[in-house]
């Protein structure tokens, strides 16, 4: 990054836009010190650092944002989803003083029809209230922690899963037809008869989650308690037994 930044030059850079935890993506949970090399990076040059937090925010990570994983302070934090628990749209922009300042004099050219929409911000503060009130978000840390726990036991156990990663209740399984190639069981940007049929099966026994490609989150409510867990990844394992089945057959 640091070449690519000298090579295009710094003055030509405003902002540097991260997920600090990717999340449709793959669940890519950084290295620790990426996201303080890219803050000391933005420093350096007079770059803001844009931190994404719309599906990492607000408790998911096991921590208010995942930057705090960290101790990275962004310039500008964008926020969505779990700000409203998704019952109401709403999106929110958070700005370090120095760039909220500047807007005191200038005019911001933007704005939305529904813009600070009175519903919206009622549903916003009634969950924040209940996110401290339930103490969600040490729950999430709390219950990420056997999350952790049980998708490693799904890896352990089951030849079609190449990969398993999680931070907090954020979590994701890559399905491969070998190990040893690491050849997904669908390709990039499109499907196969086994996450077909293992979408189906998850609908069937009442588990709903993301199957897209080669994978599939686990991404449960921070509400969610330890038998819950425990019961859907009792699913997800039964599922897993029929795609090792197709895996291993072929």
């Amino acid at each position: 990054l640091e070449e690519i930044v000298q090579l295009e030059g710094p003055q030509t850079i405003a902002g540097l836009i991260v997920e600090p935890v990717t999340g449709t993506n793959g669940v890519l949970v950084p290295p620790d010190g990426y996201l303080q090399g890219l803050r000391a990076l933005c420093d350096k040059h007079g770059i803001l650092l844009i931190a994404d937090e719309v599906m990492s925010g607000f408790g998911r990570t096991g921590a208010w944002f995942a930057v705090d994983h960290w101790q990275v302070v962004p310039d500008i934090l964008t926020m969505a989803k779990g700000l409203t628990s998704a019952y109401v749209q709403l999106g929110a922009v958070g700005l370090r003083q120095k760039i909220a300042d500047h807007f005191s004099a200038v005019p911001f050219p933007g704005g939305l029809t529904y813009g600070s929409h009175p519903v919206a911000c009622a549903a916003a503060l009634a969950t924040l209230a209940v996110m401290e009130d339930d103490r969600l978000v040490d729950h999430a840390r709390e219950t990420g922690a056997l999350m952790a726990s049980l998708l490693a036991d799904l890896a352990t156990r089951h030849p079609s899963v190449g990969a398993v990663r999680s931070i907090g209740l954020f979590g994701i399984v890559e399905l491969v037809r070998s190990r040893e190639t690491l050849e997904p069981l669908a390709p990039f940007n499109g499907g196969s008869p086994e996450m077909t049929a293992l979408g189906k099966f998850f609908r069937e026994e009442g588990l709903y989650t993301f199957v897209r490609w080669n994978y599939f989150f686990t991404n449960p409510p921070l509400t969610i308690t330890e038998t819950e867990l425990r019961e859907g990844f009792a699913i997800i394992d039964r599922g897993l037994a029929i795609v090792d089945a197709s895996v291993t057959s072929g």
